[in-house]
């Protein structure tokens, strides 16, 4: 087994896949950017509120005034070097640690594309991302046609990680034998030309939807592996991710997941672009000579001492990325209704949960009490968030007690009268009305003030 190891990361491959999903990733990430800013979604999420929903131990990340802008700029600026494999190794870096920071800054705007953009970014430090067609091989004068095999290995590892768990996330009851919560969404899409009116009302579509997703999660990375069906793979990537974006307001997910699914293909495919991109760069003027770059048939920074070390960082990141999405098994409850675990773990919209939460702020020696208008403290979005999962009840709690009593009110107590709905059942008490809130903290301990679900999801 050691030896099978030891000949596995010995062997090396062709560089040009790594090379255009490099290029492919920093150009999709400079879109992502320019996008979020020019629908002035950085002064919405970030500026206007006047508060932040943190994540648990990042309490410290906050948004910083105008200087987010800046922050975005240079996100921005490091994903187009890493495009350009200019400076790549701290371009990637600067990008990583800058796209983080955004993702950290409020948790109302979590999604788990941007997770995966952290985590994968995250991988590229590691990985010789411009050993080959880069700028960065023009400054050095040498061009790397190979690298080890496992570096783009890795990238096919992590994707492989996100479709499967995603599709073992479908295998509950709500999904499979209810469709929901597509039941719910799928008939307000009948606008939708040709489709529209005819399908997406229908009980049997709803579950053919649910069923193919959950399949096509499970399949389509074994299918990307193999020769014989990696070009119909492909056209399965196309049609799925496209009808996900009519579909649903996912931003540039579906495009981020079509480009990376190209990683799959081998060096032939990703050689003709590589080409077709040269002879863009004569049509622009931007001819290099060939003789300029020394070609270097493999690639010689990868010594044995640093490749054992970067290996072991990896090995570290992949075992994280395969236990933490089990970590929901720790709890006793239903995940989907406490949703302890349920972040970072590819649960991707498996559910429809709607809360209507009201805080009581009380006296505890004088019983006085008033109740707390949201809409004062929160934007639509953040309440609506709030509204139904518990960690932000827990800390928006904390807020408003550590508010009030900053203006003054003393021997503070904060209950809520909240009520959620999951995946169109009917609305249940969610938060127990006598326990005040105030005086609880946050941790990773199983939250005991959240009522029980009167109802059973089956399913991992």
């Amino acid at each position: 087994m050691q030896t099978k190891l030891k000949s596995y990361f010995n062997q090396n491959t062709n560089a040009a896949p790594l090379a255009v999903f490099r290029i492919g990733f920093g150009l999709m990430m400079l879109v992502s950017i320019i996008r979020f800013w020019s629908k002035g979604w950085i002064e919405t999420f970030y500026l206007q509120p006047k508060f932040h929903f943190s994540y648990f131990g990042f309490e410290w990340i906050k948004p910083m005034g105008n200087y987010t802008y800046l922050l975005f700029f240079i996100c921005g600026l490091a994903a187009l070097l890493v495009a350009l494999g200019l400076k790549y190794r701290l371009a990637i870096i600067a990008f990583f640690l800058s796209f983080t920071y955004i993702e950290l800054m409020d948790k109302t705007t979590y999604l788990n594309h941007y997770y995966f953009t952290s985590i994968l970014s995250f991988l590229m430090i590691f990985l010789p991302a411009n050993a080959y067609f880069s700028l960065d091989s023009i400054v050095r004068k040498k061009d790397y046609s190979q690298i080890p095999k496992w570096t783009i290995d890795s990238i096919k590892l992590l994707l492989s990680i996100v479709y499967i768990y995603a599709g073992l996330a479908k295998l509950n009851s709500d999904w499979l034998f209810k469709a929901m919560p597509l039941k719910i969404w799928l008939p307000s899409k009948y606008d939708i030309p040709f489709i529209g009116e005819t399908l997406m009302h229908k009980d049997w579509f709803h579950f053919a939807m649910s069923w193919s997703g959950m399949l096509y999660d499970l399949a389509i990375p074994f299918l990307l592996l193999f020769k014989r069906t990696r070009t119909f793979a492909f056209v399965l990537v196309v049609i799925f991710h496209v009808f996900t974006r009519v579909l649903f307001p996912i931003g540039m997910f579906p495009y981020i997941m079509i480009i990376s699914t190209l990683i799959f293909f081998e060096s032939g495919f990703h050689n003709k672009i590589i080409k077709v991109l040269r002879k863009i760069m004569n049509l622009l003027s931007l001819r290099i000579q060939s003789g300029s770059i020394t070609q270097i048939k493999v690639m010689d920074t990868f010594v044995e001492k640093r490749q054992r070390v970067i290996l072991s960082i990896l090995v570290v990141f992949f075992s994280i990325q395969i236990l933490l999405p089990w970590r929901y098994a720790l709890y006793p409850n239903e995940l989907f209704w406490t949703e302890e675990g349920y972040r970072f773990s590819w649960r991707v919209m498996l559910m429809e949960k709607a809360g209507y939460t009201n805080f009581k702020i009380v006296n505890s020696e004088t019983n006085s009490f008033f109740y707390v208008e949201n809409s004062d403290f929160l934007t639509p979005f953040q309440e609506k968030q709030m509204s139904f999962q518990p960690d932000f009840i827990l800390e928006y709690a904390h807020f408003l007690g550590d508010h009030f009593k900053s203006q003054g009110h003393e021997n503070i107590q904060v209950f809520v009268d909240c009520h959620v709905a999951l995946n169109g059942r009917m609305s249940q008490r969610y938060i127990n009305p006598k326990v005040d809130l105030y005086q609880l903290k946050e941790s990773f301990q199983p939250k005991d003030w959240i009522l029980p679900f009167n109802d059973e999801i089956k399913g991992l």
